[in-house]
């Protein structure tokens, strides 16, 4: 019975905010127009963004099998051993979860964690902070490959490396909280049991056109898998925060066609543009978009950016503090909470996500000055 109320009282502020967004909207744009232009923005996102992400989650899902099949993420692996406990104050292992990250999606380093021979390696508040460790590389080789398919090839790398120093900056953020929280933790290792090191699995013989074959379609088939996770995001997501960010058309007049809005956003954002201008170097507030995406999808976000290009708002600077936003942040506010409870560790969401967002900002920050640097040499 109790529950029924609770249920009850929390639908009246939840209608009363619905009818107020939505009516404010309607008001401006007329209810029949905001209705079409809903509706003819998420079929235009559907045909021109969703399926072209697919195509690039496919083939990066294929590459990124192949990779796995044939020992490059191993080699990537211990490459980038050594820097892990100068730079993360993690084990050389984690090293493997951003390698898997950056090929396919913030949850892998989840499946990895949950191996007892993987985390074995791991004080509890190193474990901990696996969650912001893995989601600031989450689907960068999509990211990535997204922005050279539009003609940018300097700029994701500096976003890259944003990313990178906003990895850092997030995780020993998170180590920090938990060890304040939980002294004991700093001790006490993630896996009790003593677990000798995995041992490689035989290899079934296969001729190497079948081990290719084989990689580049279960590859391409994860690849689809990711491309319909991420349709609610773009449609959704996308749909509402191009309905705030765009304007009527170019007669001033609202006509129900995709990509027209009220320009909510925008003047909020041009309130302190010239906070997002010295830090982003963003020289547009519509570009603000893109950030408040990508705390809910990435892919979403990613939806944003052909519209901003055709528009002329986004330039090499934009794309480049994109790169690192998209990639550190990831959607993390929708998959913090459910990764942390995965490990265990739920009460400590609150604590990795401002660690995240502040990672997420210091990521944009950087690839903006390398970005300066850049256009100066």
């Amino acid at each position: 019975m109790n529950r029924k109320k609770s249920s009850i009282w929390e639908g009246i502020p939840c209608l009363v905010i619905i009818l107020l967004l939505f009516g404010g909207i309607a008001y401006v744009m007329g209810v029949s127009q905001m209705l079409n232009t809903l509706m003819n923005t998420a079929h235009d996102l559907l045909l021109n963004t969703v399926f072209y992400l697919m195509g690039v989650t496919v083939l990066t899902g294929a590459i990124g099998k192949l990779f796995i099949e044939f020992g490059v993420v191993n080699l990537l692996e211990k490459i980038l051993r050594p820097l892990m406990r100068p730079l993360f104050n993690l084990p050389g292992v984690a090293s493997l979860g951003a390698v898997m990250t950056f090929l396919s999606d913030n949850p892998a380093i989840i499946s990895l964690a949950q191996d007892k021979r993987f985390s074995s390696y791991f004080k509890k508040y190193q474990f901990i902070s696996l969650t912001n460790f893995g989601t600031a590389f989450g689907m960068g080789l999509l990211v990535i490959v997204f922005m050279m398919g539009h003609g940018f090839f300097a700029e994701p790398v500096f976003g890259l490396l944003g990313a990178f120093v906003g990895c850092i900056t997030s995780t020993r953020l998170m180590q920090r909280a938990v060890i304040k929280v939980y002294p004991h933790y700093a001790e006490e290792q993630a896996c009790e049991e003593s677990i000798e090191q995995q041992e490689e699995k035989q290899q079934e013989e296969k001729s190497l056109f079948v081990r290719i074959l084989n990689s580049l379609l279960d590859g391409g088939r994860t690849g689809v898998d990711v491309g319909f996770a991420i349709i609610p995001g773009v449609l959704i997501i996308s749909s509402f925060v191009m309905l705030l960010t765009f304007g009527a058309s170019a007669d001033g007049t609202y006509t129900g066609s995709a990509y027209e809005g009220v320009e909510l956003l925008p003047l909020l954002a041009s309130k302190v543009s010239f906070l997002f201008e010295w830090l982003f170097g963003f020289t547009d507030p519509h570009l603000i978009a893109f950030p408040i995406t990508a705390l809910g999808a990435v892919g979403a976000a990613l939806g944003l950016v052909p519209s901003f290009l055709e528009n002329g708002w986004a330039d090499g600077n934009a794309i480049a503090v994109f790169t690192a936003i998209g990639m550190c942040w990831s959607g993390y506010l929708s998959t913090h909470t459910a990764m942390l409870d995965s490990l265990g560790y739920r009460d400590l969401t609150s604590k990795a996500i401002v660690a995240h967002t502040i990672g997420g900002l210091v990521a944009a920050i950087v690839a903006h000055w390398l970005y300066v640097l850049y256009t100066l040499l």
